[in-house]
């Protein structure tokens, strides 16, 4: 069977892609297999601080609690052909939005939103951001960004 429409894609951008854009992905990716659902998902910053990078210790710590393996992934910075490879784009913080809307080509194709924004009861909110605390913070990030994978699912595939 051929695919009519192409697959959707999913980019989630924050900061320095090592503690909450990577756990989204995560996120994403565990509630798509457990779907059986095709995605194209990935994350980027908008900051080049951590290109090459694993994900903070503390996000690979929360992802392994919740059966995830997160330590190949590696930090990388929003690019302008992300603006045309994905469907969806989807910044964990006010900021990083503004910052999607400035570096958009003209050619965009993309839809940008705020993750937060498909969760009922959550909209207009940023992602917690856990790179200052300790190790709750980033399950707290954790279920926010899990509660946005499950919406993403529902909203994709209903």
């Amino acid at each position: 069977m051929s695919r009519t429409a192409p697959l959707p894609a999913i980019l989630f951008v924050c900061l320095g892609n090592i503690c909450r854009s990577p756990l989204a992905e995560a996120a994403l990716r565990a509630r798509a297999v457990a779907a059986g659902l095709e995605l194209d998902i990935d994350s980027a910053g908008t900051g080049d601080w951590h290109v090459g990078e694993p994900p903070d210790r503390r996000a690979r710590a929360t992802a392994r609690r919740h059966g995830i393996d997160i330590s190949g992934y590696r930090g990388r910075q929003v690019q302008a052909e992300d603006f045309r490879r994905f469907s969806h784009i989807f910044a964990l913080d006010h900021t990083n939005l503004s910052n999607l809307r400035r570096l958009a080509p003209a050619d965009a194709t993309a839809r940008l939103g705020l993750l937060l924004d498909m969760v009922d009861g959550l909209a207009g909110q940023a992602v917690a951001d856990p790179y200052y605390g300790g190790e709750d913070g980033f399950e707290i990030t954790w279920q926010q960004v899990d509660a946005a994978a499950a919406a993403i699912i529902d909203e994709l595939y209903r």
